[in-house]
């Protein structure tokens, strides 16, 4: 099955049928990853049939920010999405490849990507935590876990070890900012430090009003 239109129909088909959405992970952060996906695969000349197929199904199974599972959810989707690979004709190589990718795009599971189709997707996801999008996402996640959204004797970890645990704010010293520095593929990195740049002047602009 070599028709990336059909691919993708038949992925997104699968996605709706069998994905455990939360609200940071829904369909249009899937469909944002794959547009990213296929912007930086034409980019650093990957293979868009594993890039794609992994993007669209790299969170069929997702757990709360806050579950100790979290750190499985991308080697279960990875399982989750063998059988549908299957379906579709796609050779074991082409399967191993795309859960590789599925499995190494995630943060929490800290494993590293070895093919450059597994750094493109990766790369899609974090872009997907950073700037506009990022900050909107952010926010959305610590309400939806009850966070404060920051420690009002020192909302931008000046003097203290970030804890996102407690306060929203805080997830942009202990990861988001961070995120930057971990990218693969050249084109990645370079959005990943625009998208950074605006996160900074958010946050700046927010300083200015929170001691205004």
């Amino acid at each position: 099955m070599r028709e990336l239109k059909q691919l993708e129909q038949r992925c997104k088909e699968f996605v709706l049928e069998s994905m455990t959405a939360d609200s940071a992970h829904d369909l249009a952060h899937i469909e944002r990853v794959v547009a990213l996906a296929k912007g930086l695969a034409a980019t650093e000349q990957a293979n868009q049939v594993i890039v794609v197929a992994a993007a669209w199904l790299h969170d069929l199974v997702n757990y709360p920010k806050d579950d100790p599972k979290r750190a499985q959810a991308s080697f279960d989707s990875a399982t989750k999405a063998e059988a549908f690979l299957k379906s579709l004709g796609l050779n074991g190589t082409e399967i191993s490849a795309i859960q590789h990718a599925i499995v190494t795009h995630s943060f929490s599971a800290q494993v590293t990507p070895r093919t450059l189709e597994a750094k493109v997707v990766q790369d899609a996801d974090r872009l997907d935590a950073l700037g506009a999008i990022g900050i909107a996402r952010c926010m959305m996640v610590g309400g939806r876990l009850d966070r404060a959204l920051y420690d009002s004797f020192d909302p931008f970890c000046e003097e203290r070890e970030p804890n996102d645990l407690l306060y929203t704010l805080d997830h942009f010293f202990q990861k988001l900012l961070c995120l930057e520095n971990t990218f693969q593929t050249d084109s990645g990195q370079l959005e990943a430090a625009r998208r950074t740049a605006f996160m900074r002047e958010y946050l700046a602009q927010l300083k200015a009003e929170i001691f205004n």
